[in-house]
């Protein structure tokens, strides 16, 4: 891996894991939660920066269907991060406090639902480069042939940690919390920092496994149709 590749693989898995912590609120507190913000802020612009050669493509090329879902959700992403950004420092007690509002009330709503959007939106987002992932982790750890029991290993582990990531939103309440009724939702009373990580880690699992499974249907079906249009071709050209 060139040493730009890797960079950008720091910054984004440092980003993803701050972004996870911020979501623990009720456990490290306004004051960390908001320096933990600002360094967000900063990972995120860097990240947009290193990336900024993709907003030039979104016009030029072909599209399929996985190139448009690409593009809807990193462009969603960018206005999700944006907005919970801007709510954040508008809604400030710590760091600043020289932005006075009189009422807060929305712009704390708006910033919660967005945190969970920004959440979700963020893990489809990974879903759609874990076989790069996979392969970069490959090739840093020399596994480069196949194997049938680890690869079955893998899949159950994936499915376990979907199974547990659906009872989790559920007992998290991440749909109530998606929506404008409620964005606060109800806070788990026996929370620990060890199981709040599990749990959001699982939640992330299910979008993520089913973006990465999805887009390998998706390449197997077209692999299949180009198989059948050479089969095609070469019978005609027979006959």
């Amino acid at each position: 891996m060139n040493p730009k590749m890797l960079f950008k693989l720091i910054i984004d898995l440092t980003m993803t894991i701050l972004m996870l912590i911020e979501m623990a609120y009720y456990i490290t507190g306004n004051t960390f939660h908001e320096f933990l913000g600002v360094s967000v802020l900063v990972l995120f612009v860097i990240h947009n920066f290193l990336n900024r050669r993709w907003f030039s493509t979104i016009l030029k090329g072909k599209y399929n269907l996985r190139r448009i879902v690409q593009i809807v959700l990193n462009l969603l992403f960018l206005v999700t991060m944006a907005v919970m950004m801007i709510c954040g420092i508008l809604i400030s007690s710590e760091l600043f406090t020289f932005i006075q509002i009189n009422d807060d009330t929305i712009f704390r709503q708006i910033h919660v639902q967005t945190a969970y959007w920004g959440f979700i939106i963020m893990a489809l987002h990974v879903g759609f480069s874990w076989g790069m992932i996979i392969n970069s982790v490959r090739r840093m750890t020399g596994i480069t042939g196949t194997n049938r029991i680890r690869t079955m290993g893998l899949r159950v582990l994936a499915a376990l940690i979907v199974f547990y990531g659906v009872y989790a939103s559920f007992e998290r309440e991440i749909g109530t919390k998606l929506t404008i009724y409620n964005p606060f939702g109800t806070w788990v009373n026996d929370d620990s920092a060890i199981k709040f990580i599990i749990d959001h880690l699982s939640i992330m699992g299910i979008y993520i496994c089913g973006i990465h499974y999805a887009l390998k249907f998706v390449q197997k079906q077209d692999k299949g149709e180009l198989k059948n249009k050479d089969i095609g071709s070469k019978m005609r050209i027979t006959n």
